[in-house]
Parts: C-alpha cells; sequence; structure tokens
C-alpha cells in the first residue's frame, strides 16, 4: 500500500492532483462472480471488506449505480451509539461500535472515529421514565451507559437552557460516554482502498436494471454495463431496497422517507458532545471546521427527495432555537436529505430470501450510519455461510409473518 510523505502531498495538491495515484481501481465488470454485491454505500462496502477478509470471497464485484458512497453514506449526521432497548439492537449497534473504535487502526485510514459522547435529554416525565427503562436494559447487556441529573447536563453541555421555566425543561439525560461520531466519506474510502487490494471490484455507474432468474434461484443481475451473471447477490441499496427486490419478484415490508439535516456556518468550539432532544425532534454536534450539525425528524409521507424542504428545517431548527440560545443568531451553511428504508417496527432486516443465492439487508431507517461495521460483519458471515449469523437471526423477513418483532420506535429516539 502506498504511503505519501508531506512534500508529495504539498506537491500534489498544488498540481491539482494531476499525478494522484487512484485509491482503487475502476474496472469493468467480468462475466460472472462468486458474488455481487448492489450497493456501494457503507453497508454494502462493509459486506466486501468482511467477506474477503474473514472468508476469503475475493471473486467479487460491488456495483454501484452513481458514485462510491454518493447515497446515505454521504448524507448522514455521523452519530455513533448502541443504547438501544432490546437485546438483539443492542448486539447488532454494540458490535458496530466496538468495530468503529480500531477500524483506523485496521484499515490504515483515518475514520476520524470520535467518542466524545452522546446525550439524550429527557424534557418530559415520560421521557425520563422511558429512559430509565432504557437504563436497565443496556446494564443488564454490559453497556457503559448512565442516567444523569439535570445539574450534570450543564456541565457537559454548558451552552444548554437549563431554566426550570422552558416550554421542555431539563429533567436530566441519558447518557453514552463511548458514544461519537465518526467521518462519513473517511469510512467510505477506506473500505474501497482496502476491498481493492484484497482483489475485489469496485463498478461505480452500473444501475442495476433488472434480476436475473432461474426457478427459485438468482443466477445474476442487468446492468446498463451488460448482464453480470453470479452464484449470490446481495441488496444493500437503501431507500430502493423494495424497487430492486421487486426485480427478483420479492415484496420488502417497507416504506421509503426522506431524512434531512443541515449545517450551520462554522463558530469556534461550542459544545463537543452529541446532545439528542428526543421530545422536540432534533439533535446536534459540531464538527472539527465548527459548523454545528443539526438533524431532526423524518418526513410524515413516502417520498424519494434527496433535496430537503425548508418546513422541516424550520421545524427542527425552531424546537432547538429554545434549547440551545445562541443557534438563533447562526445562518444555514446548507441542508440536504437523504433516503431511508423504514419498517414497521423501525428495526433492520438482515436476511435470507426465499429465492436460492439472494440476501437483503435493508430497514436502518434512522440508523444506518451508526451500523455499518457490524451490519458488514454479521452480514457477510450470513452469506457466506448460508445461514443467518446469530447476531443477524433476529431481524430476518420470517419476523413479520410470525410476530417476533423488535419494535425500536422510541430508542431510535427522534426520527420515528
Amino acid at each position: 500500500m502506498k504511503r505519501y510523505s508531506i512534500f508529495s502531498l504539498a506537491k500534489n495538491a498544488l498540481n491539482y492532483h494531476k499525478d494522484w495515484e487512484r485509491a482503487w481501481r475502476s474496472p469493468d465488470p467480468k462475466e460472472e462472480y462468486d458474488v455481487v454485491i448492489v450497493g456501494a454505500g457503507g453497508h454494502g462496502l462493509a459486506t466486501a471488506y468482511y467477506l474477503a477478509k474473514n472468508h476469503g470471497i475475493t471473486n467479487m464485484a460491488i456495483i454501484e449505480k452513481g458514485w462510491l458512497g454518493g447515497g446515505n453514506t454521504g448524507r448522514n449526521t455521523t452519530i455513533i451509539r448502541s443504547n438501544y432497548l432490546r437485546d438483539p439492537s443492542i448486539a447488532i449497534y454494540e458490535l458496530a461500535r466496538s468495530l468503529y473504535e480500531t477500524l483506523s487502526q485496521e484499515l490504515n485510514y483515518n475514520m476520524m472515529f470520535s467518542p466524545r459522547g452522546v446525550l439524550m435529554l429527557c424534557q418530559t416525565e415520560h421521557e425520563l421514565r422511558a429512559f430509565r427503562r432504557t437504563a436497565h436494559a443496556n446494564r443488564l447487556a454490559g453497556l457503559d451507559c448512565r442516567m444523569v441529573d439535570a445539574a450534570e447536563v450543564k456541565r457537559i453541555v454548558p451552552i444548554i437552557n437549563d431554566s426550570p421555566d422552558a416550554r421542555y425543561p431539563i429533567l436530566g439525560a441519558y447518557y453514552q460516554p463511548r458514544g461519537g461520531t465518526g467521518r462519513h466519506d473517511a469510512l467510505a474510502w477506506g473500505y474501497a482502498r482496502a476491498i481493492d487490494d484484497m482483489g475485489v471490484d469496485v463498478i461505480q455507474n452500473c444501475e442495476v436494471t433488472g434480476m436475473l432468474r432461474s426457478g427459485g434461484k438468482i443466477t445474476g443481475v442487468a446492468t446498463k454495463r451488460g448482464t453480470i451473471r453470479a452464484k449470490k447477490v446481495a441488496v444493500v441499496t437503501s431507500g430502493h431496497t423494495s424497487n430492486i427486490m421487486e426485480m427478483a419478484g420479492v415484496r420488502m415490508p417497507v416504506e421509503s422517507v426522506c431524512l434531512q439535516a443541515l449545517v450551520s456556518e462554522p463558530i469556534k468550539p461550542v459544545i463537543d458532545c452529541v446532545v439528542m432532544a428526543n421530545t422536540v425532534h432534533g439533535y446536534m454536534s459540531q464538527s472539527d471546521k465548527g459548523e454545528l450539525v443539526i438533524g431532526g425528524g423524518a418526513d410524515p409521507y413516502n417520498n424519494y427527495s434527496q433535496r430537503g424542504s425548508f418546513p422541516a428545517v424550520e421545524h427542527t431548527v425552531s424546537a432547538l432555537v429554545e434549547t440551545f440560545p445562541i443557534i438563533s443568531r447562526l445562518r444555514m451553511l446548507r441542508q440536504w436529505g437523504g433516503i431511508v428504508d423504514m419498517t414497521g417496527d423501525r428495526s433492520p432486516i438482515i436476511s435470507m430470501t426465499d429465492v436460492g443465492g439472494l440476501y437483503v439487508n435493508c430497514g436502518w431507517g434512522t440508523g444506518g450510519w451508526k451500523s455499518i461495521p457490524g451490519s458488514g460483519f454479521v452480514f457477510a458471515d450470513t452469506i457466506a455461510n448460508d445461514r443467518p449469523h446469530p447476531i443477524a437471526e433476529p431481524f430476518g423477513l420470517n419476523r413479520f409473518t410470525e410476530g417476533r418483532f423488535i419494535d425500536e420506535s422510541v430508542a431510535a429516539a427522534v426520527a420515528h
């Protein structure tokens, strides 16, 4: 793996990276692979990485209709936490959080993982009771999380409005000190470079137009760059999963909605943790560049828009202004939206299907970014061994027909 000195970095910066070596190849598709992964976002890239690293499968292509990481991987607020309510959720998200901690060293690529802590505010008595319940569940699962009172909230976040006369007063919070944030493009590039080094083909601008079946088994995919045969096909296309799976004759229990976010103009450091204010549907952290990263709830109607909308911004910011008065003086720098798959129980689907050789990973809703390494780890194991990984097993498609819901509508926090 090539490394660059500070002098070569400066030289290439001055000549607009004219001689910069590509971090991964851009090959044409081969006629056939052992595995084809549809979707080169974080989950697809992580799946390819662990298939190659842990299971030795390298005759594999990961195909993307646009550019690598151009979907939800680059359209999120980078929050990482594992303090969910149900045991299956805790297991998958804590696996991901723990993998994030060493991912920079493993990939030799700085993920900018920052375990700055995640503080989930309690602003109603009902919310206080709900988080105490979550705290008991997390303690039994061995997570490092705790309830904190209003005085400690003010100590952790000095800019917060702790007035007892506020419309939504601070009654306390639920705190995960080892939660935090990461860098979304770094994760995509780090995984892409690693799988390319192992011989995996990363194929961009290769939109899937059809799924090829022979009887009850998948045989490949039809794309705008030709037909690609495959022994196994894994669909990891957040927001568009139902469309792709329909091509294979599989109907998915998900709906697609837009989840929006924005950043402010950059300012000096004012907040050094992530704060989630679920009652008022808003959350906030500060990036290394000084921007306040702000997100809120998902759109209340199905859509495939990535542009965002001013009513959603207004709803989120107007609610946060009372909790963080200083943001009323800031200007919005930019806004965006990402398309997310939502299941009825607000938990993901990591599953084999009734079509032989066809696998699906979707339905992460608002939890996609925080779960990427864990999701890829267990999905790769499921694909390689043709049986669910123990952590993935509760998230199978069959739970919807068997009534085994994993209800995370509360622990999914602001966007449910």
